[in-house]
Order: C-alpha cells, then sequence, then structure tokens
C-alpha cells in the first residue's frame, strides 16, 4: 500500500472533502504507517536465517529498507 492510497482512504472515511490542514495530518499519518509497516517487512526477513537462503533475505530487507530512503 503506498502512502498515496493511504491519505485516499483517510479522505473518504471523511466524505472526501478536508482541508489542506488535515490532509497535512493525513500525510504525516500516512508516512509513519508506511515506515512502520515497511521496517515489519525488513523484520521478516531479517529473521530468515536459515543459512540457504540467508544472502537472499538479508537482500530483501536491505532492498525493504531502502524503498523508504527513496520515497523521502
Amino acid at each position: 500500500m503506498t502512502k498515496e492510497e493511504i491519505i485516499d482512504m483517510a479522505c473518504q472515511s471523511f466524505g472526501g472533502v478536508i482541508k489542506k490542514e488535515e490532509r497535512d495530518n493525513f500525510i504525516a499519518f500516512a508516512k509513519l504507517v508506511t515506515e512502520k509497516e515497511r521496517e515489519e517487512c525488513a523484520k521478516v526477513c531479517d529473521a530468515y536465517d536459515n543459512g540457504r537462503y540467508s544472502n537472499a533475505a538479508d537482500l530483501c530487507a536491505e532492498s525493504i529498507r531502502a524503498r523508504g530512503q527513496i520515497e523521502q
């Protein structure tokens, strides 16, 4: 789910009409949600360490975390 999708859902929950200040709050909230979700996904990859696929899991975790750097 993208930050924009989260913002759109929040706007819809208020009938689709919101003030700019409220939208700014939704943007800040969406950023927190996406950061938390991204980190939780990366932690799943971090925990996957069975030796054989450990390197792939590490690369996945790095890629997930890097996505947050690109979006900022």
